[in-house]
C-alpha cells in the first residue's frame, strides 16, 4: 500500500464543533506487515471552521487535503478522496484509538496529540553574511520561465576587479524546488550557503512546474529539456557578466546533466555528484539488486526485467533507459569533480564512477573520490538504503562540502 501518489485539490472545511478538544496534530504509526509510516493528522481551527490534511513524512508527503467529515470532543471522522482512504476514530486515555482503511483494507491507527520533531542542524538560519537575489530567466525554446535564489559570496563587491566565480546547481530525477528538498533535508541551500562563505557565488531554482517556476512540457520531457532549462540558467549567469567562471553542481541526473553540457562545452566546470557513468538500464539493474541484497531478498534483477517493468512509465523513463552517457563524457574537456559515496544504493560507485574516471580525458584538474560511509545524499549511514534518508540528522558530509569549495577555488 502506498500513500505517495498524485494528490487532488479539495477543500476539508467543515462547521463541526470548531472549539473541539481533538483540534491541533496528531501523529502516529501506520504498520503495513514489515513497513511502518508515520502520519500526522492536522485538525486546523481557522475562523470559527476547521480545515483537515494529512501528512506522511516518511514519504515526503505533506498538507494532503483531506475532508472533514465529522467532529466531536471524542471522535472523528475524515477521509482522503485522493488517497481513495478515510480515517476514523474516538479519543480514549488522550490518545485517538481508530482505523485506518484504504483499498479495501482495514489497519489500526493510534495516534498521539503532537507532531514529529525533525531535526536538521545544518540548516542555514539568518541572518545571512551574504547577499541573496531572487531572480527568473527564460528557456525561451520550451516557454519555460524559471525562478531560483542567486546567492553572493561574503563581502562580494561588484567594483572589485576580480569576480567571483558561480555554480548553478541542477536537481537529481523527479521535480523539486531549488533546495532539492526531500524530507525536510535540503542540501542546495546547505552547500549554497557554504560555498558563499567560502567566496563563491551559486543559482539555484525551482525545476519547471515547480514553486515559482512556471510553463513547459512536462509529461513527456526527458533529460535533455531539462538540460536547457539549465543552459538558460548559464546563458543567464553568463550574460550579467558578474562572474570569472560559470560552472554547474549536478546531483544525480544533474550530473548526467553536466556531462550533456560539458560535451557542448556550454559550462566551465562540473561537480558531479553521483552522477550516472553508464547506461541507465545497466544503472537500474544494478541498483536494484543492491537494494534487494540489503533487505535480504534475492538479488536477480536483470536489465531485460527492469525493461519490462518500466515498459508502461513516462517518457523519462524510455529516455534514461536508452541513454549511455559514455560518449558526452568522454567529450567534456573542462575541469570535473567526480564524487559518490561508497554505500550510494542508487547510483553505484564502483559501477559509476569508476566508468566517469575511465572516460573522461585526461586533465589535471580533474579529481575524483570515493566517501566511505556516505549514501546518494552524501549522509553519513548505516546501509545506504533510501529509507534512512529521513532518519539522518545531517544533510550533507562536511568533509563533501568542504572538499568542493577546495576545488572549485582552485580552478
Amino acid at each position: 500500500m502506498t500513500l505517495f501518489v498524485a494528490l487532488v485539490a479539495l477543500t476539508g472545511w467543515a462547521q463541526v464543533n470548531p472549539s473541539s478538544v481533538l483540534t491541533g496534530a496528531w501523529t502516529g504509526k501506520l504498520k503495513v506487515g514489515a513497513i511502518s509510516l508515520t502520519l500526522v493528522l492536522h485538525l486546523d481551527q481557522t475562523d470559527g471552521q476547521v480545515k483537515a490534511m494529512l501528512d506522511s513524512p516518511d514519504q515526503g508527503a505533506k498538507g494532503i487535503p483531506a475532508t472533514l467529515d465529522y467532529l466531536s470532543d471524542d471522535s472523528v471522522s475524515v477521509s482522503v478522496k485522493s488517497l481513495g482512504a478515510t480515517y476514523q476514530a474516538r479519543l480514549l486515555h488522550d490518545k485517538l484509538n481508530g482505523s485506518f482503511r484504504q483499498n479495501g483494507m482495514s489497519l489500526p491507527l493510534e495516534l498521539t496529540k503532537g507532531t514529529v520533531e525533525v531535526k536538521r542542524p545544518q540548516m542555514p538560519k539568518a541572518p545571512f553574511p551574504y547577499e541573496t537575489e531572487e531572480v527568473t530567466f527564460r528557456n525561451k525554446a520550451d516557454g519555460v520561465t524559471l525562478a531560483g535564489t542567486l546567492t553572493w559570496p561574503v563581502g562580494y563587491d561588484k567594483n572589485a576587479k576580480q569576480k567571483p566565480m558561480v555554480a548553478i546547481f541542477v536537481s537529481g530525477s523527479g521535480q523539486q524546488n531549488r533546495d532539492e528538498e526531500l524530507f525536510e533535508h535540503k542540501p542546495f541551500f546547505v552547500i549554497a550557503d557554504y560555498l558563499a562563505r567560502q567566496g563563491i557565488a551559486t543559482l539555484r531554482y525551482d525545476d519547471r512546474a515547480v514553486g515559482k517556476s512556471v510553463g513547459g512540457e512536462l509529461k513527456n520531457a526527458t533529460s535533455e529539456d531539462f538540460a536547457r532549462d539549465a543552459t538558460a540558467g548559464i546563458e543567464y549567469l553568463r550574460h550579467m557578466k558578474a562572474f570569472s567562471k560559470v560552472g554547474l553542481i549536478g546531483h544525480s541526473e544533474g550530473g548526467l546533466i553536466g556531462f550533456l553540457l560539458g560535451a557542448q562545452k556550454k559550462t566551465d566546470f562540473i561537480v558531479s555528484l553521483a552522477g550516472p557513468g553508464v547506461k541507465g538500464d545497466t544503472l537500474l539493474a544494478v541498483q536494484s539488486n543492491r537494494i534487494l541484497s540489503l533487505a535480504g531478498q534475492p538479488a536477480a534483477m536483470t536489465v531485460a526485467t527492469i525493461r519490462e517493468q518500466l515498459a508502461n512509465q513516462p517518457a523519462w523513463y524510455h529516455w534514461f533507459l536508452d541513454y549511455d552517457p559514455s560518449a558526452n563524457i568522454a567529450a567534456t574537456r573542462c575541469p570535473v569533480f567526480a564524487l559518490n559515496g561508497d554505500r550510494d544504493c542508487q547510483v553505484i560507485s564502483s559501477q559509476n564512477l569508476t566508468a566517469i574516471q575511465r572516460l573522461l580525458p585526461a586533465s589535471k584538474k580533474n579529481q575524483f573520490k570515493v566517501y566511505p560511509a556516505l549514501n546518494h545524499l552524501f549522509q553519513h549511514c548505516a546501509t545506504g538504503v533510501p529509507t534512512e534518508y529521513k532518519d539522518i540528522e545531517e544533510t550533507i558530509s562536511p568533509e563533501v562540502l568542504e572538499d568542493i569549495a577546495k576545488w572549485i577555488k582552485a580552478l
